[in-house]
């Protein structure tokens, strides 16, 4: 669950990104005094996340603006749907809107995309999870997408478990004194017994070795279809075993289908396409209007992907 403590910081920088002195174009164009009300519309269908990094793009901003979220994070839309609406002043709801988008697009778009992979594994006990191969700074937020397309996550960072790959393996046994068991029991008597101990192979020739030094995850990494079944099988279930490497929405039911524990899919994050959502708002003029406008004149823009 996203807290305040991890929004406000990511957003505020954002906002001050995008307009670090104002916004000059609302400031010149929009009376002070209009008014916004807008709807966050689905183009297509999908599974909303973000809805709170969306509200805070404006709250922070100015917290005059109303923002009601219509649907829950985690929920399925239909092209055309109405998920959220804000209003307030409109040089407010004008500033933010850009900010709000880019949030709320790129993370309903991994949440579509992970339910996507999800979908693919019904059936099987294996888990979608997601990679360290984040938006630097925004992986917070994009690993709660995940989530909310029902996948889940893998070590949040270097400093939350030992994940031992073929280059550490690689240094580990490079004078050709250690055996890699033993190079991984070291390892391991070094660590609480509360950290975790994942190790990577790329080879069938590594299961016994590796598992001989009590790892809690074996990661098959890059293996082909039948060298995978065989792998499980020799795991027997001493382990959790993760397969990653060429996982994509083609092959991911196959890989599934050897009964592996966890799939890790570095594209749910460093691939993904933003989702086709547009802020249709309404402007009001309340009081002085812009040069050529009436009093109380009514203006209709959209904000959709394409808009700069």
């Amino acid at each position: 669950m996203l807290t305040p403590l991890q929004i406000t910081p990511i957003v505020t920088m954002a906002l001050n990104e995008d307009a670090p002195w104002g916004d000059l174009t609302s400031q010149t164009l929009i009376p002070l005094d209009a008014t916004a009300d807008a709807r966050l519309v689905a183009r297509e269908p999908g599974v909303f996340s973000g809805g709170a990094v969306f509200a805070a793009a404006f709250a922070l901003l100015d917290p005059t603006v109303d923002v009601r979220l219509l649907l829950a994070d985690g929920s399925r839309f239909d092209a055309g749907a109405t998920l959220a609406t804000v209003s307030g002043p409109a040089r407010s709801v004008l500033q933010s809107e850009r900010v709000a988008l880019n949030f709320v697009q790129r993370l309903s778009g991994i949440a579509t995309l992970t339910a996507a992979y999800v979908a693919e594994t019904e059936g099987t006990q294996a888990r979608i999870v997601d990679t360290r191969k984040t938006t630097p700074g925004l992986r917070v937020l994009e690993r709660h997408a995940v989530r909310c397309g029902g996948g889940h996550n893998h070590r949040f960072s270097l400093s939350d478990a030992v994940m031992a790959k073929d280059n550490h393996l690689a240094v580990l046994t490079r004078d050709g004194r250690r055996s890699l068991t033993d190079a991984l029991l070291e390892v391991r008597a070094k660590l609480s017994h509360t950290t975790h101990l994942e190790a990577e192979v790329d080879r069938l020739d590594q299961v016994e070795p590796v598992l001989a030094a009590g790892v809690d995850t074996i990661m098959l990494d890059n293996f082909s279809l039948p060298d995978m079944r065989v792998g499980v099988a020799q795991v027997a279930g001493r382990a959790i075993v993760e397969a990653s490497g060429s996982v994509n929405l083609g092959t991911v039911r196959s890989i599934a289908e050897t009964g592996v524990d966890v799939i890790s899919v570095g594209a749910l994050t460093h691939s993904v396409r933003s989702l086709d959502l547009g802020l249709d708002v309404t402007l009001t003029a309340e009081g002085a209007a812009p040069a050529g406008n009436a009093d109380d004149a009514t203006y209709g823009t959209t904000a959709g992907p394409g808009t700069p």
